[in-house]
């Protein structure tokens, strides 16, 4: 085998590159290519750069799943958005996900914005994120920044 030609090319053949999170050998929760989390963390570069990922694929997945939402205006297709980011665009057969919402999703086809929001806030989901539904369920309601 070939020496490394570059520090970059030696530090991927050392340490590898695995794009899930797992424990190295002295327990350090650890990603990519040897990024320790537990003692190094990431810096708000890194996490603006996934965050704009992440915002990219929800969109991707709203799009591809639901292409009816092209046509609502920019807030309340943020809000389907947002949803997706936050559990997945999921599964309508299975219930899971932003598509494990199909009364809210079809009010929200139909523009009928108050039962698009009281759908949204009768859901486990809701439950479970608490003042996120009510602010998301009011900028469906009212379309505008909440």
């Amino acid at each position: 085998m070939a020496a490394p030609a570059s520090l970059r090319a030696q530090l991927l053949r050392d340490e590898g590159c695995l794009l899930k999170p797992y424990r190295d050998q002295v327990g350090k929760l650890t990603i990519g290519v040897g990024r320790n989390l537990d003692d190094v963390g990431l810096s708000q570069t890194e996490a603006d750069f996934l965050l704009d990922n992440d915002i990219s694929r929800a969109s991707a997945a709203v799009v591809a799943h639901i292409p009816w939402a092209m046509a609502l205006d920019e807030i309340r297709r943020a809000v389907l958005i947002n949803m997706s980011f936050n559990m997945g665009i999921g599964n309508t057969a299975r219930g899971t996900g932003l598509l494990g919402f199909p009364k809210f999703l079809a009010a929200c086809e139909r523009g009928d914005w108050a039962t698009a929001a009281a759908e949204m806030l009768s859901s486990k989901w809701a439950t479970q994120v608490g003042v996120r539904a009510d602010r998301l369920a009011e900028q469906m309601r009212e379309g505008r920044w909440v």
